[in-house]
């Protein structure tokens, strides 16, 4: 049953997004899909980090800008191919998570916390500092992304590619939620001692899923950068991590719609706001404090409600 619940949603998320461009009336509504899309990637792993293996991250947005940055240079620098660039890029940003993951996932609760939000300072002032490379703080201009010669200049193309990499990531992440790797973050989730005690390797478990959530981020972040055309230091910045968390926590933790959800969500609302200009903050934070009080377990438990209601 469950196996036939996964192929359902993923059908109707298919279905969704074949349907959503038919709607789109200019190119501005094509960007905020297209960027929608992006951080409900990194939120989909950003949630399995914190949702099921509790371990909680204030540097996402850092690795997802550092990993722009690399993927820019190798491309408008180098001359390296943007496939082979962004293969780089995943591949340096893989290493370096789980480098850092061994002093840093030994901390638990806000310690952990601060230790991510240090790392991802550390990365933010020396994306400003080295402009000679990064540009400092006025940013760099990206080239257009090509694969095999094929260039992703419209924004059609733009929207296909990371509605795949959307599909393909949701699909990814639910076979390892639901394989022994999975149960295992559960598991520490709910008891590190409890799961030591039956052999695991706790610190590898952390490191390993730190890797994957922050891989995923940068992969994202990357291709943000390619469909932008520009990247600048904020990308990387506190703001833009906590905005990250405030995604998954609004959408829902501990669940992989609940990332997409809250994404698409809070990337669409503050469009809405633009006639509020002077007030827009305020309702932005009063919209997300309702949340929060009335619907604890996020957005996504709207639907459980609904679901319930109807059986």
């Amino acid at each position: 049953m469950e196996k036939i619940k996964n192929i359902k949603d993923i059908l109707f998320l298919t279905a969704i997004l074949l349907i959503l461009p038919l709607f789109f009336k200019n190119d501005f509504q094509y960007e905020i899909a297209i960027l929608s899309i992006l951080n409900a990637i990194i939120c989909i792993g950003l949630n399995l980090l914190i949702g099921y293996a509790g371990q909680i991250s204030l540097g996402h947005g850092a690795f997802a800008g550092l990993g722009a940055y690399i993927s820019a240079i190798l491309v408008g620098n180098y001359g390296v191919s943007a496939p082979l660039a962004l293969l780089i890029s995943l591949t340096f940003i893989a290493i370096f998570a789980f480098v850092i993951s061994k002093p840093i996932l030994k901390l638990e609760g806000h310690y952990l916390a601060m230790a991510t939000l240090g790392v991802g300072v550390i990365i933010y002032i020396a994306l400003n500092a080295e402009s000679e490379i990064t540009g400092g703080p006025d940013g760099m201009g990206v080239e257009i992304f090509k694969v095999f010669g094929y260039e992703f200049d419209t924004n059609i193309k733009w929207y296909v590619l990371v509605s795949v990499l959307l599909l393909i990531s949701i699909i990814a992440i639910k076979n390892l939620i639901n394989s022994p790797f999975g149960r295992v973050l559960r598991g520490i989730h709910d008891s590190t001692s409890a799961v030591s005690s039956v052999g695991a390797d706790v610190s590898r478990y952390k490191s390993y899923v730190f890797v994957i959530s922050v891989v995923i981020a940068a992969l994202a972040g990357s291709l943000y950068g390619f469909f932008s055309g520009f990247i600048s230091p904020s990308e990387a910045s506190f703001n833009r991590s906590i905005e990250l968390v405030v995604m998954v926590v609004f959408g829902g933790i501990g669940r992989i719609y609940g990332g997409l959800i809250g994404a698409v969500i809070l990337t669409i609302l503050p469009q809405f706001l633009t006639s509020f200009e002077d007030y827009q903050t305020l309702i932005y934070g009063v919209i997300i404090i309702f949340v929060m009080m009335f619907m604890p377990k996020g957005v996504v438990s709207l639907f459980d409600r609904r679901s319930s209601a109807g059986s």
